[in-house]
Formats: C-alpha cells, structure tokens, sequence
C-alpha cells in the first residue's frame, strides 16, 4: 500500500506539510531507505542504519523547525537538516567505494541530494 503524500488527499494539518522540500526529503528518505536494504547483511546496523538514519533526520528536522518555532530556529533547524543531508552523501560515497552501490545508484542520490541541499539553502536564505 502506498503511503505517500499525494494519495492519502487528507488535509494538510502542519506548516510542514506544505513545503516541497519536506515532501523531496521524506521521498528521499523512502528511496535511500531501500537502496540501503540491499547493502550487505553484516552492514545492518553499520552503514545501513547510519544511512536511514541520515536520510529519515533531514525529514525530521525540517518538520521540528518548521513548527511553531521563529525563523531563526526553524533555520538552527534547516542547517541540521542540511548536515544530514550531507552526512547520506558521504554514506553513499562509502556505498559505492565498498561496491554496495553502483555508479548509477550513486551518481542518481548524489544529484538528488545535491538538489536537495539547495532546496534547503534556498529555504534558510529566505527567512533571513
């Protein structure tokens, strides 16, 4: 069954839930999440926990700096998020230099992430 934001057609509740850039980070997150369950069995709770838990903090932080909180906070927040966002590529850089990842898988999340991070930059430039 799928989860995602566009199917559940509930209304949206939290400030979070209408930023682009939450939503990329939490499909984001889903994909790096499955990347990650076809790492290595002894790397469970290594690299691929360290890589889900990444993935899974950028979603989160933006979610926790957005609500209720003044722009200063919520971009304390949006720098958390953008450390974590960096903390999955390094992840991925390790992935593929251990060849859990191929060129292709890394090349996609890295240019995903890359996207990502200016998202998030963009979005703390402008609460300034």
């Amino acid at each position: 069954m799928d989860y995602g934001h566009s199917s559940l057609h509930l209304p949206m509740s939290f400030k979070f839930e209408k930023l682009n850039v939450w939503h990329k980070a939490l499909d984001l997150s889903v994909e790096i999440s499955e990347v990650a369950s076809s790492f290595p069995a002894f790397e469970l709770y290594s690299l691929s926990n360290q890589i889900r838990r990444a993935a899974d903090s950028v979603v989160l932080n933006i979610a926790e700096g957005c609500t209720g909180q003044t722009n200063l906070e919520f971009a304390r927040f949006l720098r958390y998020s953008l450390r974590s966002a960096v903390e999955v590529v390094s992840c991925l850089f390790i992935a593929k230099k251990k060849t859990y990842i191929s060129i292709d898988i890394f090349t996609k999340y890295y240019e995903e992430y890359e996207h990502l991070c200016k998202m998030i930059s963009k979005l703390n430039e402008s609460l300034k």
